[in-house]
């Protein structure tokens, strides 16, 4: 098993061996259709397939079709409901309380953003927060879909624990991503981070492919550091920042989890391996209609002489420009668009057994 970063790395520029090359609409087609297999309506099963494949393109793989698998699981099992049936607990001018019914995340996600956004042209802002609900998905997803309407775009979510609290070994925190994106003259400003090194979806990915991770991404179960990703399953992530990027985690717990009256961490059940007992994940989306503050082509005017400014900047030795927030993934869904998601042969194959086992025509 590899112990360096290399392997990781050439598998997010889909530069290791055995890949195939794939369409991306080829590949979203068939995901929905996987999808369909499970009982989910036609529409709601593109979003989640089209969640996925963004992913991909986005060169984010830990949250692409090498989840699909999960949760048609999930969907099969029932415990995911394969229909969206949302509830409007609370509601003012300015939020939303939205019970989500046990339904797929990145439909609740789609809607709830969607439902901020309509709020927000209206009143200003939104604050739509979401519980009984289930894994999101890439979260820079929804924010995207925010400020590609003219909008300042917020999420995050609670999340089953993997990451340990500054100062303890034992995993507690979720690895809640948070994300925010803003309309500019071009694709938007778009930062999707979590709290921790690295998502634990990068580590669960590695043990998959059989690669190792770097040093420093995760400890194991005593506390140590660990190359071996089945071993960083079983401890924690590391926080960013110490303390800091535990602080992150504890407050998307608190907006996600505890405001909408949802689970967080330790209480947030497994994805993985408990087909009994719904998640019971909480969110939290957010939109504002910058229009509503400050003229939108102004707001676009000045974030690109921001741009130009930061690009202007003296760089230091063996960087060759300096990028926006989004900016490499943005470019990365552009290359992948036009030429093909590159997916390893394990994740290949795995969606080729996908097809057999839900009777779905295997057409990428």
């Amino acid at each position: 098993m590899s112990t360096g970063s290399d392997s990781w790395e050439k598998i997010v520029r889909g530069e290791i061996p055995d890949t195939h090359n794939v369409d991306w609409e080829k590949l979203r087609a068939y995901c929905q259709r996987l999808f369909i297999s499970q009982g989910m309506p036609e529409d709601e099963a593109f979003i989640a397939a089209d969640c996925l494949v963004d992913a991909e393109m986005c060169g984010v793989p830990s949250h692409g079709v090498s989840r699909t698998s999960i949760y048609l699981k999930r969907l099969q099992t029932k415990v995911v409901a394969g229909k969206f049936h949302p509830v409007v607990e609370k509601e003012s001018p300015a939020s939303v309380l939205l019970n989500a019914g046990n339904g797929m995340g990145m439909v609740a996600g789609r809607y709830a953003m969607q439902l901020a956004v309509y709020k927000a042209k209206e009143n200003g802002s939104c604050f739509v927060f979401v519980n009984n609900s289930n894994h999101l998905g890439m979260v820079g997803y929804y924010v995207r879909h925010a400020a590609e309407q003219g909008m300042l775009g917020f999420a995050t979510t609670s999340a089953p624990p993997a990451m340990a609290p500054w100062g303890s070994k034992e995993s507690f925190l979720g690895t809640s991503p948070i994300a925010v994106a803003v309309p500019s003259h071009g694709e938007p400003v778009l930062l999707d981070m979590a709290p921790s090194l690295v998502a634990m979806g990068k580590v669960i990915l590695a043990a998959k492919l059989g690669t190792g991770i770097p040093e420093g991404w995760a400890l194991d179960r005593d506390g140590k550091p660990t190359t071996d990703p089945k071993e960083g399953m079983k401890g924690t992530v590391v926080p960013i920042g110490g303390a800091k990027g535990s602080g992150l985690s504890m407050f998307s717990q608190i907006l996600g989890g505890i405001m909408s009256g949802a689970e967080y961490g330790p209480h947030v059940n497994s994805m993985w391996d408990d087909f009994v007992n719904p998640q019971r994940m909480g969110h939290l989306f957010v939109a504002m209609d910058i229009s509503k503050i400050v003229d939108l082509d102004a707001f676009k005017d000045r974030l690109q002489a921001l741009r130009e400014e930061i690009k202007a900047l003296p760089k230091i030795e063996g960087v060759s420009e300096i990028f926006m927030p989004g900016e490499i993934e943005q470019n990365m869904r552009a290359k992948r668009k036009a030429n093909g998601i590159e997916i390893s042969d394990v994740v290949y194959q795995e969606l080729t057994d996908l097809g057999e086992q839900y009777g779905v025509e295997f057409t990428i």
